[in-house]
C-alpha cells in the first residue's frame, strides 16, 4: 500500500514578486505542523523562495502568471512540496540545472536557483515543456523529533 498523504496544501499565486516571500511563508506554516528542525524548516523555505523567483522572473517573462503550490506530509516524515506554472518553460532542463547558468543578460541573476534546491533538498525533479510550463518536484525527509 502506497504511503498516504495526512496533510495537504494547495494554493495558487499570480507570480508577482511579492509573492516568493508569500509562497515561502505558507509552505513553512504547512510543514511546521510536522515539528522540523530549524536547518530543515531554512532548507525547505530557500527551496521553495528559489522556485518561485524561478517562476516570477523566467516563466512568464514578467508579466504575471498562475504558480501552483501543493505541498504534502506523509505520517513516515516525508514532505513535499510541487511548484508548476503554465509559463514558456525550459528549452534544455538538463543546462537550466548546471550551477552558474543563466539566460540572464543583464547579469542580475548568478544561476543558482536550481542547484541551491538540489541543495537544500532530498529529491528535486524538474520536468519542462517549450511553451507549456515547467513542474519542480522537492521532497525532504524529516527527521523525527524524540
Amino acid at each position: 500500500m502506497k504511503n498516504r498523504p495526512v496533510n495537504e496544501m494547495k494554493l495558487v499565486l499570480p507570480s508577482l514578486p511579492e509573492n516568493e516571500a508569500v509562497a515561502r511563508g505558507c509552505v513553512s506554516q504547512f510543514v511546521s505542523r510536522a515539528d522540523p528542525t530549524l536547518t530543515e524548516l531554512a532548507d525547505i523555505r530557500c527551496a521553495v523562495s528559489e522556485a518561485m523567483t524561478n517562476c516570477v522572473v523566467h516563466a512568464y517573462k514578467n508579466e504575471p502568471g498562475p504558480v501552483y503550490i501543493n505541498a504534502r506530509l506523509y505520517d513516515n516524515g516525508r514532505f513535499t512540496v510541487q511548484i508548476t506554472d503554465k509559463g514558456c518553460g525550459i528549452p534544455d532542463v538538463a543546462l537550466a540545472m548546471t550551477p552558474l547558468y543563466t539566460t540572464d543578460r543583464g547579469g542580475e541573476r548568478s544561476g543558482m536557483g536550481f542547484a541551491l534546491m538540489q541543495t537544500f533538498s532530498d529529491g528535486l525533479k524538474v520536468s519542462s515543456k517549450v511553451g507549456g510550463g515547467t513542474r519542480v518536484f522537492m521532497e525532504k525527509h524529516l527527521k523525527r523529533q524524540t
